[in-house]
């Protein structure tokens, strides 16, 4: 049996000869560290889409992050809930049809602007408010946070006051204001597995980067079971 995935890999010799070159390099530059097997493929790719070795370190895991990742993957049809369609653009469609998964985000919905107006508060706060109230949030889907830290606080409170139990959350809003904050928020949670970035640094290419790992990861452990 092939060891290439061929949904989550590049799709010529050249183009795989580049990024598995580009992935030795990393992996050479980044020496020791303290990520599992597991863990190490989903940092190596955020790396390789900045070129910023400061990940290896700022990524951070809940201990069973990669593995509901991967079973939410497996299990087909989950939906990866964004806070801007910026994430949703940067995903591979074939990838995610090979799941069966498709994305949703709320941002720039007029029930949305309207609620947030009304109420005084973010965009963000009332898109993750409408997933909820949509029941996106408790069907095994995956929630993806890479601009608006008003987005994780707010899932953070879903989290804690109503109960919603996404599969993973990956949450690496970038800024100044509460970026940091709202990540060190969502760690301090036990009930859902998550996968943040430490500090004011991320932004949605390193969501994409991440998930479009742990597509590959699920495609690996689907051809070694198959």
């Amino acid at each position: 049996m092939s060891t290439v995935n061929t949904v989550t890999e590049q799709l010529t010799r050249a183009g795989q000869a580049i990024e598995h070159d580009s992935f030795a390099i990393i992996d050479a530059e980044a020496g020791a560290h303290g990520y599992t097997d597991a863990q190490w493929p989903i940092v190596r790719r955020m790396i390789h889409a900045n070129a910023d070795f400061d990940f290896n370190g700022l990524a951070d895991f809940h201990p069973d992050a990669v593995q509901a990742g991967i079973r939410a993957m497996l299990e087909g049809g989950a939906p990866i809930v964004a806070d801007v369609e910026m994430i949703c653009s940067g995903l591979s469609q074939p990838r995610l049809a090979h799941f069966g998964m498709r994305t949703r985000q709320f941002i720039s919905d007029p029930d949305v602007i309207e609620a947030a107006q009304r109420e005084d508060t973010t965009r963000a706060v009332q898109a993750m408010r409408k997933a909820h109230r949509l029941g996106l949030l408790d069907r095994g889907a995956i929630v993806a946070i890479g601009n608006a830290p008003t987005a994780l606080i707010e899932l953070v409170r879903l989290i804690r006051e109503e109960g919603v139990r996404p599969a993973l959350v990956v949450g690496m809003p970038v800024g100044f204001v509460s970026a940091a904050e709202s990540k060190d928020l969502m760690a301090q949670v036990d009930e859902v597995p998550w996968i943040v970035i430490r500090g004011r640094k991320g932004g949605s290419t390193l969501v994409v980067a991440a998930l479009h790992a742990l597509l590959a990861l699920a495609e690996a452990r689907q051809k070694a079971d198959a």
